[in-house]
C-alpha cells in the first residue's frame, strides 16, 4: 500500500506545485510576458535559434536535462534508506530544482538566449564571465566523458538496446525533412515512430540483440571490452555531427520522438506500481529500509553526500545549461517558459521517485538471472539455495544491495541494473513479460543518456565559442573548430586510465564523484546569477537566496570531503591526483567567483546592469518554419 501512495501522492503533489508555486514564480516573480520578443525570433537562424511550440521544446528539454542521472543517483542514494532520497527528491525538485530552471530559463531568454556564464559577466562582474565559463568548460568535459561511457556500457551490458536507439536518428532526420520542408505535421510522423522505435524493442529483444563483442569476436582489454571503447568512439563521432546541424533536422524531431517513448515508458511504469502497491505485489515497507543502518563501511556521510548523489531528480547544475544554452533559443514565447522550465523538472522529479520505488519495492518484488546468450536469452527466477524458493522481499533487495561488497564495488552495472530489474517487475505485474519489460527499462535509461549526451556537446560548442570570443581566440569561434574541441576533450577524459598501469576508458567512471560535486556547485552559481537578475530589479529574492545557500555549501563540502578525508581522500591517493587537482581548480574558481559577488552585493540592488547594444535594425530574412515545427508566420 505505501508503493501506491507514494507513487500516486507524488504525481498529485508535483500537479499542485506546478499550479500553484510554479504559476506565482511565473506571474509575480518573473512577470512573464506573452507580448516580450524571445531570442528564437530576434536572432533566428534556422540553425540555432528556432521558434519552436511548447510541446516539442518541452520534448527536446525534458529528454536532454532527464539523463541518467536521476537512474543512477536514486539507485545508489537508497543504500542509506529509501526515505531521506524520497524527501530530498519530492521537495529539492518542487523548491530548488525546478526554480533553478525556470530561473536559468527565464534569465536567458530576456538576454538574447545567452548562457548564464556569459550573463554572469554583466550581471555580477565582468571577471565573473570567464570565471563562469571555465568551470561550465570543466563539467561539460566530465559529462561528455561519462556519459559517453555509460551509454557504451548500456550497450555492451544490454546489447536489446543498440537498434532501438539508433533507429530513432534517421527516423528522426525523415521527419525534421517532412515538417520543415514539406510542411507535414509533426504529432502523427512522430506517433508512427513511437510504434517503429516500440516494434524495434520486440525485435532487439527476441530477434537480433545486436552484440558486437559476440559478432565480430572483439577480445577484452583493461577493465573493459574493447567494444566499451569503440562505442564511445562512434557515439562522440555521432555527437560532433549531431552538434553543428540545424535544430529542426536532428535534435527536435528526435528529441520529440523520444519524449512520447520515454512519457510512454514512464507511464507503464507508474501504472505497474500502482497495481503492484493495489495488489500487494510490491511491498516497499518490506523490502527494503526507509532508514538504513547496515550501510556500506567505506560509504560517504550522508550529509553532504545525499545532496550529490541525487542530482538530476532533485536539482542538477547541468539544467541551467540547457535551459540557458539550447532550449531559451527555441522558446516561441515567454509564456511557455513555465511549462518548459519548471514543468520538465517536475517530471524529472517524478522520474526519480518511480527510480527510488523501483530499486526498493520493484526489486523486492523477485530477483531474475539472466540466462544464455544471443537472441536466445532468457530470464529465470534467481532462487534461494536454502529454501529453493525464488528471492523476494529483502533477500531479494540486499542480494542487490549487498553492503558487504562496498560503496565503491557497487559499480554502474549494478546501480543501472536495480532500476531495470524493479522496473521490469512493476512491467510484469501489468501482463509485459520480464525480458520485453527489462529491454523496454534499457532503452529508457540508453535514450535518456543518448539525449544529455548530443545536447552536451552542444553546449559545450556554444561554451567555447563564448570563451573563445572573451580571450580573443578566433580559430576557436567557429562551431567546427569548438565541435572538434569539445569531442576531443571528451574523449580523451573517457579513455583516462585509472593507474598507470591499467587500460584506457578504466578511470573515466572514477570521475563520477567529481561530476556530482561539480554539477551541484555549478547550481549554486547559476542561482547566484538568479539571484543578482532579481536583486538588481528589487524582486524578492528568499526563495532563490536560500537554495543558492544550500547548493554553494553542500557541494563544496562533499568536495572537500572527497579531496581530504583520512580514508580515501584524493590527496593522499597517488592514483587520484588528478581528481584532486581538478578538485582544486573547482573550488578555487567557485571561491573567486563568490568574492567577485561578495564585491558587488551592497551596490547592486535597484541598479540594473549593463543593457546588450541593439540589434541591427536590419537582419536577414529567414523563411519562416511551417506551424507543426513551431515557427510563426
Amino acid at each position: 500500500m505505501a508503493t501506491l501512495l507514494i507513487a500516486a501522492g507524488a504525481f498529485i503533489g508535483y500537479i499542485i506545485a506546478y499550479h500553484t508555486y510554479g504559476k506565482w514564480l511565473s506571474q509575480k516573480i518573473f512577470n512573464v510576458d506573452g507580448h516580450a520578443e524571445v531570442p528564437s525570433k530576434q536572432l533566428r537562424d534556422d540553425i540555432d535559434f528556432v521558434p519552436t511550440k511548447k510541446e516539442v521544446i518541452f520534448g527536446h528539454h525534458f529528454t536532454s536535462i532527464a539523463g541518467t542521472g536521476p537512474i543512477v543517483g536514486p539507485a545508489i542514494a537508497v543504500f542509506w534508506g529509501w526515505l531521506p532520497a524520497l524527501v530530498w527528491v519530492l521537495f529539492g525538485s518542487i523548491f530548488i530544482g525546478a526554480v533553478h530552471d525556470f530561473g536559468a530559463l527565464i534569465v536567458s531568454l530576456r538576454n538574447r538566449g545567452q548562457t548564464v556564464g556569459e550573463i554572469a559577466g554583466r550581471l555580477i562582474a565582468p571577471r565573473t564571465r570567464i570565471l563562469f565559463l571555465l568551470i561550465l568548460l570543466l563539467a561539460l568535459t566530465v559529462v561528455l566523458a561519462i556519459f559517453g561511457l555509460v551509454i557504451a556500457i548500456i550497450f555492451a551490458l544490454y546489447p536489446e538496446t543498440v537498434i532501438p536507439v539508433w533507429i530513432t536518428m534517421p527516423i528522426a532526420i525523415v521527419i525534421g525533412l517532412m515538417v520543415y520542408k514539406q510542411n507535414a505535421e509533426l504529432l502523427v510522423p512522430s506517433l508512427v515512430a513511437l510504434v517503429i522505435v516500440y516494434s524495434s524493442i520486440y525485435l532487439g529483444a527476441y530477434y537480433w540483440p545486436v552484440n558486437i563483442a559476440t559478432m565480430f569476436n572483439i577480445p577484452v582489454m583493461g577493465p573493459f571490452p574493447n567494444t566499451v571503447i569503440l562505442w564511445t568512439f562512434v557515439l562522440l563521432a555521432y555527437c560532433a555531427v549531431a552538434s553543428v546541424l540545424p535544430v529542426w533536422l536532428l535534435l527536435q524531431p528526435r528529441d520529440f520522438i523520444n519524449s512520447h517513448q520515454l512519457v510512454l515508458a514512464l507511464g507503464l511504469l507508474l501504472i505497474g506500481a500502482i497495481v503492484s502497491g493495489a495488489t500487494g505485489k510490491a511491498d516497499l515497507i518490506h523490502s527494503a529500509p526507509a532508514i538504513a543502518t547496515n550501510i556500506p563501511a567505506d560509504a560517504p556521510p550522508i550529509w553532504p553526500f545525499l545532496f550529490i548523489t541525487i542530482a538530476c531528480g532533485a536539482c542538477s547544475g547541468f539544467h541551467c545549461l540547457v535551459s540557458s544554452g539550447t532550449s531559451s533559443k527555441q522558446v516561441e514565447s515567454e509564456l511557455d517558459a513555465q511549462y518548459v522550465g519548471y514543468g520538465a523538472m517536475l517530471l524529472e522529479g517524478g522520474l526519480a521517485v518511480i527510480v527510488i520505488l523501483a530499486c526498493c519495492a520493484g526489486v523486492g518484488m523477485g530477483d531474475f538471472t539472466r540466462i544464455g546468450e544471443g537472441a536466445a536469452y532468457t530470464y529465470q527466477p534467481t532462487i534461494d539455495a536454502a529454501t529453493g524458493t525464488q528471492l523476494t522481499g529483502v533477500a531479494a533487495w540486499e542480494t542487490r544491495y549487498d553492503s558487504t561488497k562496498g560503496w565503491d564495488a557497487f559499480g554502474l552495472k549494478d546501480k543501472i541494473g536495480a532500476f531495470i530489474q524493479g522496473g521490469a517487475n512493476f512491467l510484469k505485474s501489468i501482463g509485459i513479460p520480464m525480458k520485453l519489460g527489462i529491454s523496454i527499462i534499457a532503452v529508457l535509461v540508453a535514450s535518456f543518456a543518448a539525449t544529455t549526451l548530443d545536447t552536451a556537446t552542444r553546449l559545450q560548442r556554444y561554451v567555447i565559442q563564448e570563451l573563445a570570443a572573451t580571450i580573443h581566440i578566433k580559430p576557436l569561434t567557429n562551431k567546427y573548430a569548438a565541435t572538434g574541441l569539445a569531442v576531443f576533450l571528451g574523449g580523451m577524459v573517457a579513455m583516462m586510465p585509472a593507474n598507470a598501469t591499467a587500460g584506457p576508458g578504466s578511470g573515466g567512471l572514477i570521475l563520477w564523484p567529481l561530476f556530482g560535486a561539480t554539477n551541484q556547485l555549478l547550481a549554486g552559481l547559476a542561482f547566484m546569477v538568479i539571484v543578482f537578475y532579481l536583486r538588481r530589479r528589487n524582486k524578492p529574492i528568499i526563495f532563490a537566496l536560500l537554495p543558492m545557500i544550500v547548493m554553494l555549501i553542500m557541494p563544496a563540502w562533499a568536495m572537500l570531503w572527497n579531496m581530504f578525508n583520512s580514508g580515501s581522500g584524493w590527496y593522499f591517493n597517488p592514483d587520484k591526483q588528478y581528481l584532486f587537482l581538478f578538485g582544486v581548480a573547482v573550488i578555487a574558481l567557485q571561491l573567486w567567483m563568490m568574492i567577485e559577488g561578495w564585491l558587488v552585493w551592497t551596490k547592486s540592488k535597484g541598479l540594473l546592469e549593463e543593457q546588450l547594444p541593439d540589434l541591427p535594425k536590419i537582419r536577414p530574412v529567414v523563411a519562416p518554419s511551417p506551424a507543426a515545427a513551431g515557427g510563426s508566420n
